[in-house]
């Protein structure tokens, strides 16, 4: 179902992230941005980057699997950062949420989210 596209005619990833994926696809899902909200209290997570990359990743996930799809499924994700000076922190968080093969990803420096957070990231999810 997905394939792993990488050539030596363009630059290496630079991060947990693949050039390209391919895929076949029957079913796919298109997760809106998730912010480093608590879902039980409704709060921000504040804190370091870390914490806060977790909580949006603990978001987007819960997403995807009550959707039926696992994180395996992720053909591409966008993560949006107030501050690209995190980008080393962001990045060991977000590998920890998948194995083997990156999904695509695009990072950008973004001047401002909703609410105020550091940090917000989306995913397409195709199987």
């Amino acid at each position: 179902m997905k394939e792993i596209v990488s050539t030596a005619k363009v630059p290496a990833a630079i991060g947990p992230y693949s050039q390209a994926v391919k895929v076949k696809i029957s079913e796919m899902l298109f997760c809106s941005g998730q912010l480093p909200i608590d879902p039980a209290s409704g709060q921000l997570v504040t804190g370091s980057y870390a914490e806060q990359t977790k909580r949006a990743m603990d978001n987007l996930k819960a997403i995807i699997e009550v959707s039926g799809f696992t994180m395996k499924d992720v053909v591409k994700t966008t993560i949006y950062l107030i501050d690209l000076a995190a980008f080393s922190e962001v990045n060991k968080v977000y590998e920890s949420y998948f194995s083997g093969d990156f999904p695509a990803r695009t990072t950008v420096q973004v001047a401002a989210l909703p609410r105020g957070v550091a940090l917000e990231v989306d995913a397409i999810v195709a199987k």
